[in-house]
Formats: C-alpha cells, sequence, structure tokens
C-alpha cells in the first residue's frame, strides 16, 4: 500500500536511515510534482523554471538538510511545499534584484505571478508577510504554507498539523485575512 510504504519510510528516515529518503521519492514523485504544478500555475508563462526542476530542486534543497523530523505524510507535504516555495521566492529575488525600491501595488493573493512585471516583487512581499506573521503566530503561517502553497484539504492541513479540522478552517480564515491586509496596507 503506498500510504503504509511512505509511512514506514518516513519512519525509517526519522530514525536514521539515510537511504529511506532516497526510497521515498518514487512513491511521492507524483504528488509533489502536483504541489510544484500547483505552485508554478500561479504564475506567468515565460518563468524559467518548470515543474520538474522545481521538484528536482526541493528534493536536494531537502536532502542537503540535516535531518528534518517528518511526522507523517502531508506533514512531509507540507515541508515540501515549503521547500519549493523557498526555491520560487528565491528565484523572485534574482529577478527582482535590479527593480529594487519600486512601489508594489495591493494584489490579492490568488493574482500574485512572478512572470509578469512587478509580480517578483509581489512574491517577496508576499515571503515578507508569511514571515512577519510566523512571528505573531507560527501555527497560523504553517496552517497558510499547507492550504495555499502545499494545497493540502483543510483535513491534511489539520493531521500534518496535528490541531483539530475546526481550528484549522479557523486559522486559514485568520490566515487569509491578515496576509490580504498586511499586502493591501503596504507596509511590506
Amino acid at each position: 500500500m503506498k500510504q503504509g510504504d511512505i509511512t514506514q519510510l518516513l519512519i525509517a528516515y526519522r530514525e536514521g536511515d539515510p537511504e529511506a529518503f532516497k526510497s521515498l521519492v518514487p512513491l511521492v514523485y507524483e504528488d509533489l510534482k502536483r504541489i510544484a504544478h500547483q505552485q508554478l500555475n500561479r504564475l506567468r508563462p515565460g518563468q524559467t523554471i518548470d515543474t520538474t526542476a522545481l521538484v528536482h530542486e526541493a528534493y536536494m534543497n531537502m536532502v542537503d538538510q540535516t535531518r528534518v523530523q517528518v511526522s507523517d505524510r502531508n506533514h512531509f507535504y507540507a515541508i515540501s511545499a515549503r521547500a519549493m516555495r523557498q526555491i520560487l521566492v528565491d528565484y523572485a529575488r534574482r529577478k527582482s534584484a535590479a527593480k529594487r525600491g519600486s512601489g508594489i501595488p495591493p494584489v490579492p493573493l490568488d493574482k500574485v505571478q512572478i512572470g509578469q512585471a512587478g509580480q517578483a516583487e509581489l512574491i517577496l512581499a508576499l515571503d515578507r508577510a508569511l514571515e512577519k506573521l510566523g512571528e505573531l503566530d507560527d501555527r497560523l503561517a504553517r496552517v497558510f504554507d499547507c492550504r495555499y502553497f502545499a494545497g493540502l484539504t483543510p483535513q491534511e492541513t489539520a493531521d500534518a498539523l496535528d490541531i483539530s479540522l475546526r481550528t484549522a478552517q479557523r486559522d486559514w480564515s485568520k490566515s487569509k485575512a491578515w496576509l490580504r491586509r498586511e499586502l493591501s496596507a503596504g507596509s511590506i
């Protein structure tokens, strides 16, 4: 069974088996591609990174890290989505390095697209806002990561973060509202 295999490999990896992570990737590769595709769908055509490259770069980043404590499949996907988000943020930083200081107009979260003029700055603004939210309430930021970047359902998010479904739903609403307010205030 796929989920059972994933869980067993995550347990083995958490207990120190370095080969377990390498064995895990073929089992979750399509899911990781779905997460990457979902994140890249928010971008305009013309970006230089594609789904496969994003998955591979995230994999390399996760392998290079010291042992990451992954509790289950959903937690693994949340960590993977965060790694992919960080790659896209780094990409946006490189893209906007020459354009520092430009004004950033408020844009709804679902309209953030890195390939369009000024969109790299918006991705960076979203990242700064998420970092700020994480300092205020880490769980709200993690719920947003799970839902928005990993594409997890409310129940999967609750399971990944070991919180109730109702708390995950409430935190999702709070995090979206806080981020909209923060991004439209232009204080980032």
